[in-house]
């Protein structure tokens, strides 16, 4: 079995936070609404790391009770991460992958827009503050992790699904492929 040390621990939350937060594409968009980054979307002060401090965690051993235990308090410290209420009713225009939640045939009508490849479904999912719940007026033809931009209303809406929980809500959805230059 394997030691994982205070550091090791610390590393690998900043590496997932890390890639949580890669996909922060920022091309020029419409006036009316702006291209935001995934970081903007997390509060300045937030930091899962405090987690880890003060806790030995040299002498806990992958399988070991004590790390499913460290492990259920990170994955809830996730799921309750903070949104950044200042950004309720702000327009804005977000590239991220589709997680689809309803889907009929190919015809998606609400899905879980992530920040990076496979989060959700080939990994655990990200902080709260880091997925948003969309529901389209109208289904569209999208499948699980294409890559898209959303352009909405932000808001600040917690909803708990089967693939993760999300902290924030896009009313009046637009989706558009995302393409290599595309903004």
């Amino acid at each position: 079995m394997k030691l994982l040390s205070l550091p090791a621990l610390r590393a690998l939350a900043a590496l997932l936070l890390a890639a949580t937060l890669g996909l922060a594409a920022s091309p020029p968009a419409a006036a009316a609404e702006k291209v935001t980054a995934w970081e903007a979307l997390v509060p300045k002060d937030w930091d899962p790391g405090k987690l880890f401090e003060g806790r030995d965690l040299g002498l806990i051993r992958e399988g070991d009770a004590r790390e499913l235990e460290l492990m259920r308090e990170l994955r809830s410290a996730w799921d309750n991460a903070p949104t950044r209420s200042e950004l309720d009713g702000a327009p804005i225009r977000l590239p991220g992958y589709v997680v689809p939640l309803e889907v009929s045939g190919r015809q998606v009508r609400e899905f879980l827009l992530v920040p990076y490849f496979g989060a959700c479904i080939h990994s655990p999912p990200p902080p709260a503050n880091q997925i948003l719940h969309v529901v389209l007026a109208k289904p569209q033809a999208l499948r699980s992790m294409d890559a898209v931009w959303v352009s909405g209303t932000l808001k600040l809406r917690r909803q708990d699904s089967a693939l993760g929980a999300s902290g924030y809500g896009l009313e009046a959805p637009r989706v558009e492929p995302y393409r290599e230059g595309s903004r």
